[in-house]
């Protein structure tokens, strides 16, 4: 930290909802409920996938990326939001800060690339299901999880040191219950256009061009579905995206909502960059095996299955 021979304050306050916070212990409740929900129901997935051998298959072994990278997300907020609203501890040291923003970041790109390789699985499925099996090998999958790992550690890794040559010194109170780049940024008492212009590349150049990829893979589905002469079949091949479309959608349409707030809507209330925030960070991991359980008929029986046996 001594290289940089800048002013850091020893520790963030962080902030819970604006307005709120005499009702900071009523939320308690309802973030509780989503964090079990998150982790309880992800863990579920991950374990029945595991354990079931009918789901040892590429889409599955790609949900269970997905919901390792939900969990990673909702455990690097945990600490600091509960602290936050069921304690008002609202005190984080600042390496401890820098640590649990590389965290967010990282697990955020992370979900964003398992989203574009589940894509990939379903275009090849529905485009190409002859050679599916022989170009979505374990090997494969396992590549592509090392690349969309490798890719956000990488790609993040300056953000921590981007923040550390920075003197913070207009304060230390932070807009939310954890730390995100764009917050702790703006509290420099510098030039912070290296650190907007790295965020924008990064935003462009990763979550810019998943979702670009994406929409481009269903366009190819759809011309592909469009095909098929029959409608029933046309149907259930396009039925077989809709969980996907679903957790794209939950994920993509918060991220660019705060996005555009963080940049655009300086004269917003504060409080609803702070909703926006947290419903970015809280509704993906919450929805997705509840997404996933819900329309995967293939799940449903593993879950049940492993239910019937405890029972047993």
């Amino acid at each position: 930290m001594e290289l940089f021979n800048v002013t850091h304050p020893a520790s963030f306050l962080l902030t819970g909802i604006p307005g709120l916070e005499g009702s900071h212990s009523w939320l308690a409740g309802p973030l509780c409920v989503m964090y079990a929900v998150a982790l309880g129901g992800n863990a579920v997935v991950l374990h029945a996938v595991k354990v079931e051998p009918s789901l040892h298959k590429p889409m599955y072994y790609l949900l269970s990326m997905l919901a390792f990278s939900d969990v990673a997300m909702s455990m690097a907020t945990l600490p600091t939001v509960l602290r936050t609203f069921c304690f008002n501890a609202r005190n984080i040291a600042f390496d401890a800060c820098l640590i649990q923003m590389f965290l967010i970041h990282s697990f955020s790109m992370m979900e964003s690339g398992v989203l574009l390789a589940m894509s990939f699985d379903r275009y090849v499925a529905i485009c190409d299901p002859l050679h599916y099996a022989t170009v979505l090998t374990k090997e494969v999958i396992a590549g592509m999880g090392v690349a969309v790992t490798a890719r956000s550690f990488i790609t993040l890794f300056p953000l921590p040191f981007l923040i550390m040559r920075l003197p913070i010194c207009r304060s230390n109170v932070l807009s939310h219950s954890y730390c995100l780049h764009p917050d702790m940024m703006k509290l420099a008492c510098a030039d912070i256009t290296i650190n907007s212009s790295y965020g924008l590349f990064v935003l462009v150049s990763t979550f810019g061009m998943d979702l670009f990829s994406i929409f481009l893979s269903y366009v190819l589905i759809l011309r592909s579905a469009m095909a098929i002469a029959s409608h029933e079949e046309r149907l259930k091949a396009l039925n077989t995206c809709v969980s996907h479309i679903l957790a794209v959608l939950a994920f993509y349409v918060p991220m660019i909502g705060v996005s555009t707030v963080h940049r655009f809507g300086k004269h917003v209330p504060r409080y609803v960059h702070v909703l926006m925030s947290n419903v970015y960070l809280f509704v993906p991991p919450v929805l997705n095996p509840l997404i996933y359980s819900a329309k995967t008929k293939e799940i449903r029986r593993s879950i049940v299955r492993r239910f019937h046996h405890m029972k047993m």
